[in-house]
């Protein structure tokens, strides 16, 4: 039996108000901010948020030129929280939350990652100010539906991230006589991998253990491509018990393909992994399209001519997906300043500027694809002819931080045992906790 989101969110009510005195500090943090809501407050946006290196650096920079070039009486203060993949960042939040000093605003993932923030009670409803007909229009109902994870909107989606890419060294794909193309499910993956392995001398799969994650979002791929996307909604939706047996198939399979890994997957990271497939040491590797970044910038490996990709198999049609937001925090220091960013977020110019030096597509469905190069347009592509958008486990959007936190560590004992009915009991277990 699941137990009701409240008991089993990563910061629980309890945990959560600790520092607030209960229901009393609840209402307190409820209270204080609908006063600040009745003027302007400051006119400073303090901006919190975890991109602070490379493309990403330069994605948060066009963004905030953007914002102050339409409402250019507004400060701004970029206030990065960087390291531990958003962990340092949430730690910060919690903190000042609960302290009833939030900035303006901050970054993440939409969704479930919401549901402890969304139970405190300590974010504005923004569908009367931000999500006009208008704006729901230009997006799916997927993300639509991860900006108000409780029925009312509180989160303004920015990006779009793909994670069920399979990319690939065309060359060495070549040599072995393999189509990406003609894989048609997770087995066939494994064939083909084979025969990578028996007529060339390059990694098949590419692949780190180092972290979790990595193994996790491989996993949920492999189980969405055998069993589909309304199987893996269902299983996130707290239902596990009744999808044993398909769990424990998709870790044979993730397991088939462990003798494919390198030899040195458990002490290199996910983009030293990657990075065998532009060295020409591995033909595949499965990964989110941030991958592409690596190869965009390595000099004389080219698009379509020695990279490329598939939908990883059996998932054709599927747009796995991971967004970054923002939040209209209450008790808020700057109501008219976070206001106007947050509208700003929800249109074509600001998801224009960000998401090709991101290297994400924008979940607008009319930003115009000029701007983008042609991977991330073919990108585009699949994503407005998708059939299905589900969220995912691995990066938080898709289960509640709890969960996610108990996923993880049971794919790091997976990773250590290979034991698949060990790990199978322990997912049913960790969407109980």
């Amino acid at each position: 039996m699941v137990r009701p989101a409240t008991e089993r969110n990563g910061i629980t009510r309890r945990t959560y108000l600790k520092g607030t005195g209960g229901a009393l500090g609840l209402a307190a943090l409820t209270g204080s901010g609908v006063r600040a809501q009745q003027g302007g407050g400051s006119n400073t946006l303090e901006i919190v948020h975890w991109w602070t290196a490379g493309g990403e650096k330069q994605a948060i920079q066009a963004l905030l030129d953007g914002y102050k070039r339409k409402y250019p009486d507004v400060q701004v203060q970029n206030n990065p929280a960087p390291g531990g993949a958003g962990s340092a960042l949430d730690t910060v939040i919690q903190n000042r939350v609960l302290n009833q000093n939030p900035p303006s605003t901050f970054q993440i993932w939409p969704g479930q990652s919401l549901a402890p923030y969304v139970q405190g009670n300590v974010l504005n409803d923004i569908g009367d100010s931000v999500w006009t007909q208008q704006v729901e229009s230009a997006y799916l109902e997927s993300v639509r539906n991860a900006a108000k994870p409780a029925g009312n909107y509180v989160a303004v989606p920015l990006n779009i991230h793909r994670l069920n890419n399979l990319f690939y060294n065309a060359d060495i794909v070549e040599r072995a006589g393999v189509d990406p193309g003609s894989i048609n499910d997770p087995a066939a993956l494994s064939n083909a991998l084979d025969t990578v392995s028996s007529q060339t001398n390059a990694t098949p799969l590419a692949h780190s253990t180092q972290e979790a994650w990595t193994t996790l979002q491989l996993w949920e791929t492999v189980f969405i491509g055998q069993h589909g996307s309304e199987a893996f909604l269902d299983l996130v939706g707290g239902n596990a018990g009744q999808h044993q047996g398909q769990i424990r198939q998709s870790l044979q399979q993730v397991k088939q393909y462990r003798r494919h890994f390198n030899r040195d997957a458990g002490s290199i990271s996910w983009d030293q992994a990657n990075s065998k497939v532009i060295n020409g040491e591995a033909a595949f590797v499965q990964q989110g399209d941030w991958a592409a970044g690596q190869y965009e910038a390595a000099q004389n490996f080219g698009y379509q001519q020695q990279w490329d990709y598939v939908p990883f198999p059996g998932t054709n049609g599927v747009y796995s997906m991971v967004m970054d937001s923002f939040v209209y925090p209450k008790n808020n220091p700057s109501p008219d300043a976070t206001e106007k960013f947050l509208d700003y977020c929800s249109t074509v110019d600001a998801q224009r500027r960000f998401n090709p030096v991101k290297g994400s597509i924008p979940p607008r469905t009319d930003v115009p694809t000029a701007p983008f190069g042609p991977f991330l347009r073919s990108q585009i592509q699949d994503f407005k002819n998708s059939q299905s958008q589900p969220t995912t486990i691995a990066h938080g959007s898709a289960v509640v931080p709890e969960v996610k936190s108990n996923m993880e560590e049971a794919f790091a004992g997976f990773t250590e045992s290979w034991n698949v009915d060990s790990t199978a009991t322990r997912i049913r277990d960790a969407f109980q906790a």
